[in-house]
């Protein structure tokens, strides 16, 4: 497993990361992708963080690439987060699921999601309807989850998730203070 050290000497492990991004309308209902090449499964908004990026930007991005420009979605919540394997050579791969609100235009695939059919189903749709759905959302608990927060959520004034980088509040003192702590 590749690491790297902070300045103080505390080593990390470093992982790929990937961003999946739930999009719920006002009526409840989930943006599902059926990628050309995957027909018979569904989708959600998912890709791979890039070098630069928060897990914010890249949930925010993916949103633009794979479903087009012209749809506006509003950050709500982190669902979920988890470690799984991608393939052989990426044996380790953090996953965080973004919630966001559907507030307005029409998605247009795009991206590596070109081609791609697009529906919105509620989540009742998804159980009486048997939809195939790939990984995270083909589990249930996380889309019951996905839509308990979306209703404790869609009524809350916006707020970031995440502060730029460069405003995160982190200070050489503070930096100092966490240096000898271990976990």
């Amino acid at each position: 497993m590749p690491t790297i050290t902070a300045g103080s000497g505390r080593i990390y492990a470093t992982f790929p990361a990937a961003v999946v991004a739930v999009v719920v309308s006002a009526r409840e209902e989930l943006l599902l992708l059926e990628h050309p090449r995957r027909r018979g499964f569904w989708e959600p908004v998912n890709g791979a963080v890039e070098h630069g990026e928060t897990l914010l930007e890249a949930a925010l991005r993916e949103v633009r690439e794979e479903a087009g420009a012209m749809l506006r979605v509003r950050p709500l919540s982190v669902v979920h987060a988890s470690t799984f394997a991608y393939d052989a050579r990426l044996q380790r791969v953090i996953s965080v699921v973004f919630l966001m609100a559907h507030e307005g235009g029409t998605p247009v695939p795009g991206g590596d999601m070109t081609g791609s059919r697009v529906r919105w189903a509620s989540f009742e749709q998804v159980e009486s309807e048997r939809l195939r759905l790939l990984p995270p959302l083909d589990r249930a608990w996380l889309r019951e989850r996905s839509l308990q927060l979306f209703r404790r959520y869609r009524g809350e004034p916006e707020a970031p998730l995440q502060e730029p980088l460069s405003d995160s509040g982190w200070n050489k003192h503070e930096v100092a203070s966490h240096d000898g702590e271990t976990g």
